[in-house]
């Protein structure tokens, strides 16, 4: 509270004359100061991905593979991100590491401030339980589980009650549009059904951060456009979703998309005020660029 005051205070004496000139250049550096500490001490991100660098050996160790770089960024709660990039770009093993299915070789991946790098294993488990929702391109649905026991499984695992995982469950299922199906099983429903099942299980944790890996990839164009509808009005109340996609469509309807590109950020657009048209657009001109090899002009 005290810094926060100090801060107002040091904004309000930047905005008016009060200095002379022999104390000027001293409260501008006190103002800068108490800029940055006020900053830190009240703003951290979701999700921070410093500087990662991840290094895959051969098995006797005789060769190196590079599959990150440096790659550094933060996502905002309540943020939609798309990551984008070709296969071999890199994206797959970042997000298996901001999953905490993998570690970096060198730099961090942190959740509202803790460092997964330093978790045990088995903390690192009840983490990605706890915190991290996911979507799978191929669904990773149980064929001899009812859709209403894929659904509450996570919360099985984690050992809720029967009452508890049944009023978690209906509100979600109720607004995916799926209630009238889930004593039907995986093979009885059609792809886009599965996929919404599958956003379903992923929600019902409560999840800090959901994570979709080309959620539309096994989907006809229209079962694609409804799921990502409903991917962006889950968004808009309040969750943070990052996806990896090829599809610039289903970029379009995300707030933020980064390129991926040998290993590292190479662009992003951030959608603004943009239309979806327009943001498609954008991102239509950028995956050219890529194409390209970085080169936005012709030889």
């Amino acid at each position: 509270m005290v810094l926060q005051s100090l801060f107002i205070y040091y904004k309000y004496i930047e905005s008016s004359n009060l200095f002379k000139d022999a104390d000027l250049k001293e409260n501008q550096l006190q103002i800068i100061r108490v800029n940055q500490q006020y900053r830190k001490e009240t703003t951290m991100s979701l999700l921070e991905v410093n500087h990662i660098k991840k290094v895959y050996k051969t098995r006797f160790g005789g060769n190196e593979v590079t599959a990150l770089k440096d790659v550094h960024f933060s996502v905002e709660e309540g943020e939609f991100v798309a990551i984008m990039g070709e296969s071999g770009s890199g994206k797959t093993t970042l997000l298996n590491i901001m999953a905490a299915l993998d570690v970096p070789t060198h730099g961090t991946v942190s959740v509202d401030g803790r460092d997964m790098s330093k978790l045990k294993d088995s903390e690192r488990t009840l983490f990605r339980r706890e915190n991290l929702g996911f979507i799978f391109q191929d669904f990773n649905l149980l064929d001899n589980f009812s859709l209403e026991d894929n659904i509450i499984l996570p919360l099985v695992l984690a050992g809720k009650k029967h009452d508890e995982m049944k009023s978690k469950m209906m509100p979600i299922v109720q607004s995916l549009g799926i209630e009238s199906l889930i004593k039907k099983y995986p093979y009885e429903v059609s792809g886009g059904q599965k996929q919404r099942v599958a956003i379903a299980r992923s929600l019902i944790t409560d999840p800090r951060i959901l994570l979709a890996d080309e959620p539309t990839g096994a989907l006809d164009s229209k079962a694609s456009t409804n799921l990502l509808r409903q991917l962006r009005d889950i968004n808009k109340k309040g969750q943070t979703i990052l996806m990896v996609t090829h599809s610039n469509v289903a970029a379009s309807y995300a707030d933020r998309v980064m390129f991926i590109k040998d290993g590292e950020v190479f662009h992003q657009i951030y959608k603004g005020d943009m239309t979806r048209s327009q943001m498609l657009d954008k991102i239509c001109d950028s995956v050219t660029v890529l194409m390209r090899g970085g080169d936005d002009s012709e030889q």
